[in-house]
């Protein structure tokens, strides 16, 4: 087993945990017994090569993958043993997600693709959280228009503060920045360290880009789904 641990208190942790594809002499073993605790108000960078596990990491801690055995925490809430409805309720309300390819609705506005998810939940948000996340991130002239007519650096400002606004524990990202160019992407990265440190947010990402994870407070390895 191999453990990571964090100085600070634990935004999620993970323990013993074991995620196996398929079965037989076919399956593979993603992740290896791999425990390890994500602090809040901090910056975690998930770094590996292509295969180490990584993704299934961030996957599995955020509930959107099962687990073979061991455990997830969410504050004191354990993910492992929760329904699908239940899951995608905590997902809405506690967590907050920032892709790769975005995942904007393209027949919504980008105003409209940031209350989605706090409209499903049937939440309202706060119109002077909201009015900072917008200015912060400088898309306020931007509100009107479809993902169709943003370039892709406003399209991923406009996923960060959807993730943003239900002030979420955690906000998990996967290689936010994989399709973006150099000045779009430290745009990006900046925010995203900037919610850290000025809003204490907690973020968790996974990226194969050393100059991404020189943004992070901490950078968690991954080799052969364990813990470098």
């Amino acid at each position: 087993m191999t453990t990571l641990a964090t100085a600070t208190r634990a935004a999620v942790s993970v323990t013993n945990l074991v995620k196996v594809y398929g079965t037989g002499d076919t399956s593979v073993r993603a992740l290896d017994g791999v425990s390890v605790d994500f602090g809040a108000g901090e910056f975690t960078a998930i770094m590996g090569p292509s295969g180490s596990g990584k993704s299934t990491l961030m996957h599995c801690a955020a509930g959107l993958d099962t687990v073979t055995s061991g455990s997830v925490l969410l504050g004191s809430t354990e993910l492992t043993r929760l329904g699908d409805r239940t899951l995608t309720r905590l997902r809405r309300s506690r967590m907050g997600f920032v892709f790769q390819s975005y995942n904007l609705l393209p027949t919504l506005t980008a105003a409209q693709n940031i209350v989605l998810p706090m409209e499903l939940a049937g939440r309202k948000s706060d119109p002077e959280w909201y009015a900072h996340i917008v200015g912060v991130l400088g898309i306020g002239d931007r509100l009107r228009h479809t993902p169709a007519q943003l370039s892709g650096g406003q399209q991923q400002r406009v996923a960060c503060a959807r993730a943003l606004l239900p002030r979420p524990e955690v906000i998990f990202a996967d290689e936010p920045t994989g399709n973006l160019d150099s000045h779009a992407s430290a745009e990006v990265l900046g925010f995203l360290q900037q919610s850290v440190r000025d809003l204490g947010q907690t973020i968790v990402m996974v990226t194969h880009d050393p100059v991404a994870a020189g943004y992070a407070d901490r950078v968690v390895r991954l080799v052969d789904g364990r813990i470098a």
